[in-house]
């Protein structure tokens, strides 16, 4: 269960909950924390990811407003089966980094079909790179 969480590194520019929040969507989206499965406590997750019980407690309270966990009772939180929910989180997560590329290559005045072939190109170099980092192969 503690898999994945003691790799994580923030960044001084967005609050550490937000983070976390985003942390966990990212596992959401890859399949690493599925539907219904029981998640760290808040005291649990700021001793593996090194944070103050307040910012997961904080990070927890903001997952709770966005339906992505269910906290009943005494009971673990869970991750929510939703399944609205669950898919709107990989959506979210792809038009943010999207958005942030665009905004970012926007000032290059580069023709979009030159752009398309330069990501398409670093897309498959990344996604090889990574299948080889996990053992695995193209």
């Amino acid at each position: 269960m503690n898999e994945g969480w003691t790799n994580v590194v923030f960044n001084n520019r967005d609050p550490v909950y937000l983070q976390v929040v985003r942390h966990f969507k990212e596992r959401i989206a890859t399949g690493r924390l599925k539907a219904g499965q029981v998640i760290p406590s808040r005291r649990e997750l700021g001793a593996l990811l090194k944070i103050n019980p307040n910012t997961a407690q904080k990070a927890y309270k903001e997952m709770e407003e966005q339906r992505l966990i269910i906290t009943e009772g005494n009971s673990p939180s869970r991750i929510t089966e939703e399944a609205d929910i669950l898919r709107a989180i990989r959506s979210e997560l792809l038009e943010g980094a999207v958005e942030a590329f665009v905004v970012s290559v926007g000032r290059i005045d580069v023709p979009v079909d030159e752009l398309l072939d330069l990501v398409r190109a670093k897309y498959i170099e990344e996604r090889s790179r990574s299948n080889q980092a996990e053992g695995g192969g193209l």
